[in-house]
Order: C-alpha cells, then sequence, then structure tokens
C-alpha cells in the first residue's frame, strides 16, 4: 500500500505586515514556484519579481467566488496568501470548506493576536479575541465584563473609535485601550487611552484594539449567566421575568452551536439569553406583533446578540422553512390550533421543547401532553417583598406552569 499523501491542490501561505522578510524559507520557496498566485491586493503587494506566477486578486464578494476560482486553476501549482494564520479568521476556512484536507496545505504565519499578546505580555490562553472584520460592531457588547481582556480585530482606520463609544454607551468608559498597527513590520505603532477621553484619529487600516475591560461605578452590571435584570430589556410587560427566564434557560440547556425557535418572542429575552451563553449558538425569534418584533431587534443589537432572526408573523404558520432546531421554547400562543404539534414534528430526536403558561386552559393541554410524552410538569412561584405599611411583606407573582421534554424515539408499537 502506498500511504504517501498526494501533492496539495493549493497551498496557503501566512504573510504578516513584514512581508517577504519575514517568511520562512520553505513558504518562499512554495511563493516562487507557484503557477498561480490568489491573494488580496495589500498581501500580493508584498510579494517581489522572484515570484513569477499569474497574481489574481480576490474577488469581492470573496466566498461565493472561491469554488469557481479554484476549479478555472484545476491541475495548476496554486498558491493563496492570507494575513497571519490563515485557519484564525482567515481565509483557511474557506477554503477548507471547498478543498478536502488531503488537497490543502497550510503554511501558517504568527497571527496579530499572537504579536498582540506579545506586545501586551497577555497570555493568549487568557485573552477573548472578537473580530470586527464585516460583522456589526454591537456583537462586542456582550463580551464585555469587569477585568476582562479582549482584543478586537478591527474593520478599518475607523473601528477604534467605534470600540471607544460601544464602551462608554455600554457603561464601560473607563476601559484602557491600546490601538496596535502593522504588528511585525518595520512601522509598528501604539496608541494608547481611555474610552470616555479617546479622541484619536483614524490612523492604519491594519490594527489591533486590546480592551482591558472596567465598568463604570453606578452601571448596570450584566453577568455572563441566563438571567438579566428586566430593566436590560426594552419591554411593554411581555418579558419572560427574570428568575422563570433563568429557570427556563437551564432546562432548555443551550449548548455551543445549537438552535432555537423562540415562539412568540415578546421582547425577545429567551432568544437573547440562548444566545449569549456562547457566541456560536443561534435563535430564531418568531413574533406576531410588528412592534414588538423591531423591539426584539433592539434588544438584540444592545445585548450583544445582533445576528438573532426576528420572524414577523404568527406561528405556527410563520414556522414553515425555518431550519431544524435543537430546542424549541413556547412562550405564548399554546392553544393556537397546530402550534404544539408543528413544534413537536420539527423537533429532531434528542430535542427539547419547553413551555410556559399562566393560564387554565392552557395548563390542561400541557397536562396532557405530559401523560402522553412525559417529561417533567413544574409549577414556579416567585414572590416578592413589598411594602406593607411600615412593614414589609411578600407579594405573589402569578404561578408558571411549565412542561420540559426531550423528544425520544418511539418504542414499536408506540405512536409518535
Amino acid at each position: 500500500m502506498n500511504s504517501a499523501r498526494p501533492a496539495p491542490a493549493v497551498t496557503v501561505v501566512g504573510i504578516g505586515a513584514d512581508g517577504w522578510h519575514g517568511l520562512t524559507e520553505r513558504s518562499r520557496a512554495v511563493l516562487r514556484e507557484a503557477e498561480v498566485l490568489i491573494g488580496g491586493p495589500r498581501q500580493l503587494a508584498l510579494l517581489p519579481d522572484e515570484c513569477p506566477g499569474a497574481r489574481t486578486a480576490w474577488p469581492s464578494p470573496l466566498r461565493p467566488a472561491v469554488p469557481g476560482l479554484l476549479a478555472a486553476h484545476r491541475g495548476r501549482r496554486v498558491c493563496v496568501l492570507a494575513s497571519g494564520d490563515p485557519m484564525f479568521y482567515g481565509i483557511g476556512r474557506a477554503l477548507s470548506e471547498v478543498l478536502p484536507a488531503e488537497e490543502l496545505r497550510i503554511l501558517p504565519h504568527p497571527s496579530s493576536v499572537s504579536f498582540a499578546c506579545a506586545r501586551l505580555g497577555w497570555p493568549v490562553e487568557d485573552t477573548e479575541v472578537v473580530t470586527l472584520v464585516g460583522r456589526p460592531i454591537s456583537g462586542l457588547a456582550a463580551e464585555l465584563h469587569g477585568g476582562r481582556r479582549l482584543l478586537v480585530l478591527s474593520a478599518g482606520p475607523g473601528t477604534p473609535a467605534e470600540v471607544a463609544a460601544l464602551l462608554r454607551k455600554n457603561g464601560f468608559g473607563p476601559s484602557r485601550l491600546t490601538v496596535l498597527e502593522q504588528l511585525g513590520s518595520p512601522d509598528e505603532r501604539r496608541v494608547d487611552g481611555i474610552a470616555d477621553t479617546w479622541s484619536q484619529q483614524p490612523g492604519d487600516p491594519l490594527n489591533v484594539v486590546a480592551i482591558e475591560c472596567r465598568r463604570a461605578g453606578g452601571s448596570p452590571r450584566l453577568g455572563a449567566a441566563p438571567g438579566l435584570p428586566d430593566d436590560a430589556y426594552e419591554h411593554d410587560g411581555q418579558l419572560t421575568k427574570r428568575h422563570v427566564r433563568a429557570a427556563t434557560l437551564a432546562v432548555l440547556a443551550p449548548a455551543p452551536g445549537e438552535l432555537l425557535w423562540d415562539i412568540g418572542g415578546g421582547s425577545g429575552s429567551i432568544g437573547v439569553e440562548w444566545m449569549r451563553t456562547h457566541r456560536s449558538c443561534r435563535a430564531v425569534t418568531v413574533e406576531r406583533d410588528a412592534v414588538r418584533a423591531e423591539r426584539i431587534a433592539r434588544n438584540a443589537q444592545s445585548l450583544g446578540v445582533p445576528a438573532l432572526r426576528v420572524v414577523t408573523g404568527g406561528a405556527p404558520g410563520a414556522l414553515t422553512g425555518l431550519p431544524t432546531p435543537d430546542a424549541v421554547f413556547i412562550g405564548g400562543g399554546l392553544t393556537v390550533p397546530g402550534l404544539l404539534d408543528t413544534c413537536w414534528d420539527a423537533l429532531p430526536i434528542g430535542g427539547r421543547l419547553v413551555a410556559n403558561t399562566v393560564t387554565l386552559e392552557s395548563e390542561a393541554l400541557l397536562a396532557d401532553r405530559y401523560r402522553s410524552h412525559g417529561g417533567e410538569l413544574v409549577r414556579i412561584g416567585i414572590s416578592h417583598a413589598v411594602p406593607v405599611g411600615g412593614f414589609t411583606g411578600w407579594r405573589q407573582a402569578m404561578p408558571v406552569t411549565q412542561w420540559s421534554v426531550t423528544k425520544r424515539a418511539p418504542h414499536a408499537g408506540e405512536q409518535r
């Protein structure tokens, strides 16, 4: 058996701001021998004349063009240039989605994150990285916690000022900012400041923003666990309250990469906090009221999960065509004909369904499903201390009945 690995169809070479002189001899040899050189204009401009391959700049938009461009050069020695480490928020990911591993060879260069941590003395494993390249800056809000160190991969020269403005808006004005430009090159530059007083003019487009998060005194503290304060949301009263929300997210049990359907979104709190548990979590919130749907989108932006998808329409009709969920939460509309059945049928084996209600009619429906499908049926009662004259007493909120269940494969002869 011949165990030799076949020659790769594409080699990806990571290159830094230091250009040709910062490359290993192995990377230089690959670039000299390439028949086709593909990359961004800035990266291609770093190569000397001793690299004679035909140069092709990536078109825009890039991702849809990748398969066709690779197919057009099939059979030739193709080398793709990438900034720093190609597999860290780089072109390597797009290429790996098109080519099998045996047809792809990666020659990485130190990433901007490695350079930045080296300059700052920050351990890489303790530093959170957020990219704003092609992504809304509002996503940074979910990562802000006092004492945390963040590295932001900038979208351009204006990113540092935008980051400072977002920090001020979210109560993190005292945070220290360090902008690191042209990392690894002879023109490397560092600018330090505080978000509250940031007034630096836009500099080099190739920059990384380091943040030492410091929360302003008196600003709201938003933790990482589900159960944010109710006043963190814009709402009209249609809101799963804090303690019930925390209990609901506990049984929904979000895991990285999973998708939630949040039916009857109200203010969007369940979908928002599902997505805040991990940056790869996804959610679709379905809300029939257009005003509330717009409010959900605003809450998602302000709380750092702008990718929350909001569908305006009534369920179950609005559920048609949605991707298969890993979990479903029903916070309203349980008595709408066909809703519960549609959600149950959409779940794969192992998927979770959680439904909350405060009405007797919906409670009877949940009790019936509990008898047929099992799971757990609980009643959640919350009381708050309130003034009673000159004393203090308890005020009981409406109890919430909650049914949670994991869909299992039916036994032989058993109905689904």
